[in-house]
């Protein structure tokens, strides 16, 4: 199944520079590759940024993206972050229309999914959850009977366990 599609999770390490994002995101342009979701974000070390892109092709295009993505300037490491090895994480945030009497119901299921009310307006409730794609998935599915009025995902973050696979740079 080698031509079959797939996802892969690559986290890429960069020097915090203005451009790099751009840089990359305009690779995956040129040469026609889907980004699935892309979250970029300073490391503990602040002179690096981590990037975590989700993309999708077959193994050919996983492999030639991770070649590509690697000889870039201001690319210090490409690793594919292994979901068995790796904790994901996405957040989310979705506004729902919300009468006197459905808010109960939208609170009950938010409850079940620690998500957090973080705005009630008179005709509306805003939720945050954050979890992984398949708790996201089964918590949009649960509020299919509502009015959605606005979501807005941030995307995949994800880091691989234990502490053999940090990268440190002098």
């Amino acid at each position: 199944m080698k031509n079959a599609m797939q996802k892969k999770v690559f986290q890429i390490i960069v020097d915090n520079t203005s451009g790099v994002l751009s840089r990359i995101s305009g690779l995956f342009s040129r040469r026609g590759y889907n980004i699935e979701s892309i979250t970029a974000g300073t490391t503990a070390d602040p002179r690096f940024t981590r990037i975590t892109i989700v993309a999708c092709g077959d193994l050919d295009i996983l492999d030639q993206i991770e070649k590509q993505v690697s000889k870039l300037i201001d690319v210090r490491n490409v690793r594919e972050l292994v979901p068995e090895d790796s904790v994901f994480r996405e957040l989310i945030m979705i506004k729902v229309a919300a009468s006197a009497e459905q808010r109960p119901g939208i609170i009950a299921v938010s409850d079940i999914f620690r998500a957090k009310i973080v705005d009630v307006a008179p005709d509306s409730l805003m939720i945050e959850l954050t979890g992984n794609q398949t708790k996201i998935e089964a918590f949009l599915k649960l509020l299919d009977g509502y009015e959605i009025l606005e979501i807005a995902r941030t995307g995949i973050a994800g880091l691989s366990r234990g502490s053999d696979n940090v990268l440190y740079f002098d």
